[in-house]
């Protein structure tokens, strides 16, 4: 019996060695596939500093690395030695860029900062100067963490085709094969985690040039902006360019693309016309051509369970004498006014609220949202600026807070999806250029965009 006895006691002994054995490797297994899933989904966690562990999980730079492909991550655009490496962080004072090659699609961005030593006042823009973060002041002591969700892509489509691009959007950062962050203001970053995400609403927008992601200062347009006005549930897509119509951005494979990567549920928003106006021929015009193109975004957008919204067209600053201003759209705003009636598509009048704040600003400082500066304001730039359709940083931002107010008056489901606590906005009542303080990137381009 005692024999027995043993000999059973052995035997529990033995499977429950065998169990915590089979438990351990289990658990090993699973760590080592989330490290693997994180390796092959691109999910990258940095850590600024020499006195940070090294981990499995994370990388760990603890000195100024410039970015290079083999790598894949590091301060990029020779802005290295801008950096100091602290304990736990790294500072700046001037805008530096950090880059990390990841395939297309959309991320979810954490980037902790603050200082234990001083006040820092942080400015984060994404890719081709997307804004995500305006000025936060931290004072001596405070940390905070901002997330935020950026889109990266490519060109390609599929196989066998790709999105035309122009000569002058290579070396763009929206075209490249990573993703990059520019820090501004006085900066103390101590960590940034850039994790895949899949399950988010998607905004795409298809425009001209008053709505793309103009890639250098002093250029801007209001799809750059509106990022830093939605939560963390909404991605922004911009595959606006510069000097393109209705039919040509279709025949740039832009549309094709969209129409590739959009889902039941995202949205669709489109203005055009700057650039349709100057088309010529038989069949061109307000209420055949753009109409007809009109109709066509709108069902490719349905077609897919996504949800389209029009924008009539940003009205240009032109001035009568007595302080009115000017119409130079023709037809083309009504055209589309008259599509969103007959195919109950949601609209914001773009038109009538620019028309409203440029008005209200007055002619001479209205001058100030746009690119119209003296000769040797920035690098190179030997001739005066006087544009009168593209906007700088300030009037880009007006004309977003102008999009922002159009969906709330229609109560579009999209703007359920705006930061909390941003106030409400009145073109008869628009910022002042003087208040307006946000810092410069340092990338800089004199030629203007192509359209008018």
């Amino acid at each position: 019996m005692i024999q027995k006895n043993k000999m059973i006691c052995l035997l529990l002994l033995i499977c429950s060695f065998n169990f915590s054995i089979a438990a351990e490797i289990e658990n090993l297994v699973s760590d080592e596939t989330v490290l693997e899933t994180s390796k092959t989904i691109g999910k990258q966690v940095f850590y600024f500093g020499g006195k940070n562990k090294k981990s499995k999980q994370a990388i760990v730079i603890d000195k100024p690395l410039s970015y290079d492909s083999s790598t894949g991550y590091g301060f990029d655009f020779n802005t290295a030695t801008n950096v100091k490496l602290n304990a736990n962080s790294f500072t700046a004072e001037v805008p530096t860029y950090f880059s990390v090659q990841l395939p297309e699609g959309n991320y979810q961005v954490s980037v902790t900062f603050g200082s234990t030593t001083k006040s820092t006042n942080t400015t984060i823009k994404a890719e081709s100067r997307r804004l995500m973060l305006d000025q936060q002041l931290l004072k001596k002591g405070e940390t905070a963490t901002k997330t935020f969700n950026v889109n990266v892509r490519t060109p390609k489509i599929d196989a066998t085709s790709q999105i035309q691009l122009k000569d002058r959007d290579f070396g763009q950062l929206n075209w490249d094969e990573k993703l990059t962050l520019e820090f501004l203001g006085t900066v103390e970053i101590k960590s940034i985690a850039i994790i895949p995400i899949t399950n988010v609403k998607t905004v795409y927008l298809a425009g001209d040039s008053t709505v793309t992601d103009q890639d250098l200062e002093p250029w801007a347009s209001w799809g750059q902006y509106i990022t830093n006005y939605f939560d963390e549930n909404v991605v922004v897509a911009n595959y606006a360019v510069s000097g393109s119509t209705l039919r040509s951005f279709k025949a740039g494979l832009r549309l094709k693309k969209i129409v590739s990567v959009i889902k039941p549920g995202d949205y669709l928003i489109v203005e055009f016309a700057h650039n349709d106006e100057k088309e010529k021929g038989e069949g061109i015009g307000p209420w055949d051509s753009y109409s007809a193109s009109i109709r066509e975004y709108v069902q490719a957008a349905r077609d897919k369970g996504a949800i389209p919204i029009l924008i009539t067209p940003v009205q240009r600053r032109a001035f009568n004498a007595d302080g009115t201003l000017k119409p130079t759209h023709g037809d083309y705003p009504d055209a589309m006014r008259k599509v969103a009636q007959e195919m109950n598509v949601p609209l914001v009048d773009i038109t009538k609220l620019t028309t409203t704040l440029y008005e209200s600003w007055g002619d001479e400082p209205s001058r100030k949202a746009f690119v119209q500066y003296p000769a040797n304001t920035f690098p190179g730039q030997k001739e005066k600026l006087e544009d009168n359709t593209h906007f700088n940083s300030f009037g880009a931002n007006e004309i977003a807070l102008c999009v922002i107010k159009g969906l709330r008056d229609l109560n579009n489901p999209l703007a359920a999806y705006f930061i909390k606590g941003l106030p409400q906005y009145s073109p008869n009542h628009p910022n002042a250029f003087a208040k307006w303080t946000l810092p410069m990137s340092n990338r800089f381009e004199i030629v203007k965009p192509d359209g008018n």
